[in-house]
């Protein structure tokens, strides 16, 4: 998330802890061990140590302040009012806490705890470090964590301490009212500090949720190790923490096949099978759970690039246009859909599996009222020979989906223009859109608040397809 604003607060102390060396002392430098961060007040930091998440995008900024008259020890907490989601200042109240100076040495600590309670009970959604919306190299989070009216400690294990030689990002949180149906509370945040714990063991590394999962793919596409963490026992009880992919070293089983750096990112080289597997802490002494195999079938056939004039185009999905934004490959589907966006040699490339229906939707409703046709990629593979029938649903003067106003109409594909395993290119007329939708559209839908293209396996089968070049055109 972006930086947006830094918010003072002239009441706190102003508290540095730093060091200096000599001009002609080549040894590294040592920052800071310092471990409070905030006890009565904000522990060597300034007085502008707090960052909010960007209210373009969602944060509420007024709801972070001091309570003197309640505390864990001492007088004063951190005092967090946190917002429903239908707050005009924002819907979630978050952000971090940031050493503005040179940053600290976390190396001899094993967690970053503090001491909670809410007004009600409810959960946290998000409590961390790592994160000073600069360099986020070492970030670990967990998530989902209750919170209930009698102060709690709260435990985030960290990863492997021996890499935060100079951390700045001290801690994260964002909290917003999903636990609790929309109703709005207070939360008090106290004694937050880092610690030598002797309570955390058994850390049990995962990547990809812990799965062994394998991918189809091509030469010269990408994909991207997910679902990285560390389970950890925590005074008995099992605690997850998210982390980024630095806590982690990487490694193919050939090479020659597919690659993998250090942020998880796999390049796929050639043809052949390679697996991915990872291990975790300095010494390489853990194996984590997990692994993907990659199994590259060749080379990828793409569809054939648009040539139509772009003053003439309205585009969704494609690389030979400016994108409409904020594209969604499924904001519904049929449950079991298995969704991918493939970057084959810098294309993307939408890969759909076991699709009975899927909605394509984007960031806010178009007009396409001046445009005569739409127009879709698509290349069919097995179970195959299935109908294909596309569905367009305008959302009306509300722009919401699923509101009163909103209207849909659907187009059969003739079976004769689909031809398996090959790329066909479908231009469907506007004025097309007859028939009736599963979702209850009776045809002949407006045009001027479309948000919504949805594909349908229309004899009832689930296909699997390739999907490119969404676009509205006019000739």
């Amino acid at each position: 998330m972006k930086i947006i604003r830094k918010i003072q607060y002239t009441f706190f102390a102003l508290l540095f802890i730093g060091c200096t060396r000599d001009e002609v002392d080549l040894a590294p430098a040592i920052f800071p061990t310092t471990a409070e961060i905030f006890t009565d007040v904000p522990v060597g930091l300034t007085d502008q140590f707090f960052v909010s998440f960007d209210p373009a995008e969602g944060a509420n900024t007024n709801g972070f302040g001091v309570d003197e008259n309640e505390a864990y020890e001492g007088t004063t907490s951190i005092r967090i009012d946190v917002p429903g989601p239908f707050d005009p200042d924002g819907g979630f109240i978050g952000g971090i806490f940031e050493d503005r100076g040179e940053g600290r040495n976390l190396t001899q600590y094993n967690a970053l705890t503090f001491w909670a309670r809410s007004s009600i009970s409810a959960t946290i959604g998000t409590i961390g470090f790592g994160n000073d919306f600069k360099s986020n190299t070492y970030a670990a989070s967990r998530n989902d964590i209750p919170v209930s009216t009698s102060w709690t400690k709260i435990v985030v294990p960290i990863p492997d301490p021996s890499k935060l030689v100079q951390e700045r990002g001290l801690f994260l949180f964002s909290v917003g009212t999903q636990s609790t149906n929309g109703l709005g509370f207070t939360l008090w945040m106290d004694e937050i500090k880092f610690e030598k714990l002797g309570t955390i063991a058994q850390p049990l590394p995962q990547i990809l949720g812990g799965a062994s999962a394998s991918i189809e793919s091509f030469n010269g596409s990408t994909a991207a190790i997910t679902g990285q963490g560390i389970i950890y026992n925590v005074d008995g009880d099992e605690v997850f923490v998210n982390c980024e992919h630095t806590y982690f070293n990487y490694a193919s089983s050939d090479e020659s096949i597919a690659t993998v750096n250090d942020d998880g990112e796999i390049t796929v080289l050639s043809t052949g099978s390679a697996t991915i597997t990872a291990t975790f802490d300095s010494s390489d002494s853990l194996d984590a759970r997990g692994s993907l195999a990659v199994n590259s079938i060749g080379d990828f056939s793409f569809a054939p690039e648009p040539t139509r004039d772009a003053a003439n185009v309205i585009s969704v999905f494609s690389d030979a246009y400016n994108n409409i934004g904020g594209i969604s490959p499924a904001i519904f589907n049929n449950g079991e859909i298995v969704i991918d966006v493939l970057s084959v040699g810098g294309q993307q490339v939408i890969d759909y599996r076991e699709i009975a229906f899927v909605g394509i939707g984007w960031g806010s409703t178009t007009d396409v009222s001046s445009m005569e046709f739409l127009h879709v990629d698509v290349l069919i593979s097995e179970p195959g020979n299935a109908a294909l029938a596309v569905e367009i649903i305008d959302h009306g003067a509300d722009n919401t989906l699923g509101g009163s106003d909103d209207t849909a109409g659907r187009y059969t594909v003739p079976s004769n223009q689909i031809v398996r395993d090959q790329w066909v290119g479908i231009d469907i007329p506007l004025n097309g859109f007859t028939g009736n939708t599963g979702g209850g559209g009776q045809g002949n839908p407006a045009l001027t608040n479309i948000g919504t293209i949805v594909l349908v396996a229309a004899d009832g089968r689930r296909i699997d397809t390739f999907v490119d070049n969404i676009y509205f055109f006019r000739q």
